[in-house]
């Protein structure tokens, strides 16, 4: 500990009080931020507690111990355990400090996980000796996580128009629509859109762009059921192993070469996944096999179009069958227009991945900083440095 720090128990610090209940039939829509154990978990229209706040998880297995900020008032539920006196502290400090302690072994040995807030204040740490030090290490922290919020809502954006240009292109037939009344497509080069159509046909799936065909998902891609790997034969390595759920570790090995697209067969379905580096797919998983006109950037985006949920062939375990899915009737647009789509598509993914990869570092990097810099272990300067 730095000669300068103190040692204090958090009781010294701040002051914790149980949230209050709120069931849901007495939620009531408005702008308070709810706050649950794990988070945010709602809005209100009536608040508990003045912000900015710290709040922790109280009970739960998962959640017994998250930390969470918020900056404006809130209703603190009661699985939470929220500060209703800084003394003196910075807010965001505090919320730091709390985010470095594992809380897990104070659970108070009930048949739920959870935290008592007599437990909470014993517990020793070191703090700077003035509040300006504690808003300054707080103000560093505070800037790596906006940093890392900005490249996940920028993210959010770009994926956003991939889905809104695939959504006017082979959903809306907006361009379609602009020549047929005479207009220039919105937004096109001259040679994309000459891509396109000037009229519409009838077909056996109704009126779709002349030209296009009436066919089926069979026609765009095929899926596969992914492969068998026990978690006690995994060896952490370089590919990303994709659960029905989505990312579910790594292994060393990879069975199918990216850029690939997964769904969920069981347990979860209705959620899709693109991987850019070649990767393993469970069991629980379906893959896409076979890009037929549909490429990865394309299947992508048409998988989360379609209500895959509503082809649920389970009872107690949801379950997706690859059979029922290429059945479901489709448009087929031209390959040259799926193309022009994926040029389009993949420029924005690429971006997405490079700022996914920008944003892990700084994770792992605060990561790193935090319980140092909170414990007066690693000085600002030397983490500003390391930034």
């Amino acid at each position: 500990m730095p000669s300068d720090w103190h040692s204090k128990s958090l009781g010294d610090l701040l002051a914790l009080q149980r949230g209050f209940d709120l069931p849901s039939q007495d939620r009531r829509s408005g702008p308070i931020p709810i706050m649950g154990s794990a988070g945010i978990t709602g809005f209100h229209d009536k608040a508990t507690t003045k912000g900015p706040g710290v709040v922790i998880g109280r009970s739960g297995v998962g959640s017994m111990g998250v930390t969470s900020f918020i900056d404006r008032d809130f209703w603190a539920l009661n699985t939470t355990l929220f500060v209703t006196d800084f003394k003196g502290n910075d807010a965001r400090f505090i919320y730091y400090l709390l985010s470095s302690i594992n809380f897990r072994h104070l659970d108070s040995g009930s048949a739920q996980a959870s935290l008592n807030r007599n437990l909470v204040y014993p517990v020793r740490v070191v703090v700077p000796p003035t509040l300006d030090e504690q808003k300054r290490i707080a103000g560093f922290l505070a800037t790596v996580e906006s940093r890392i919020d900005l490249l996940r809502q920028t993210n959010a954006t770009l994926e956003s128009i991939a889905q809104a240009l695939f959504k006017s292109w082979f959903i809306d037939f907006d361009p379609v629509r602009a020549k047929a009344e005479g207009r220039e497509p919105l937004g096109l080069d001259a040679a994309t859109a000459a891509l396109f159509p000037a009229e519409f046909e009838e077909s056996a799936l109704g009126v779709i762009p002349k030209g296009w065909t009436a066919g089926s998902v069979g026609d765009l891609l095929m899926l596969q059921r992914g492969f068998d790997l026990p978690a006690a034969q995994r060896t952490d390595g370089p590919f990303t192993v994709f659960a029905a759920s989505g990312p579910h570790g790594s292994h060393h090995e990879a069975m199918v070469s990216g850029p690939g697209v997964t769904t969920g067969r069981s347990g979860v379905i209705g959620r899709v996944f693109f991987s850019h580096e070649d990767f393993w797919p469970l069991n629980t998983s379906l893959w896409v096999k076979e890009f037929k006109r549909a490429t990865p950037a394309y299947a992508f985006q048409y998988l989360q179009t379609m209500d895959l949920k509503r082809l649920n062939a389970g009872s107690a375990v949801p379950t997706l069958n690859r059979n029922h899915v290429h059945a479901q009737p489709a448009i087929v647009p031209p390959a040259g227009l799926v193309e022009r789509y994926t040029d389009m598509a993949m420029s924005l993914l690429h971006r997405v991945r490079v700022n996914d990869q920008h944003a892990q570092r700084l994770s792992e990097l605060r990561d790193t900083l935090l319980p140092r810099l909170i414990s007066g272990k690693l000085r600002l300067p030397e983490a500003q440095a390391m930034m």
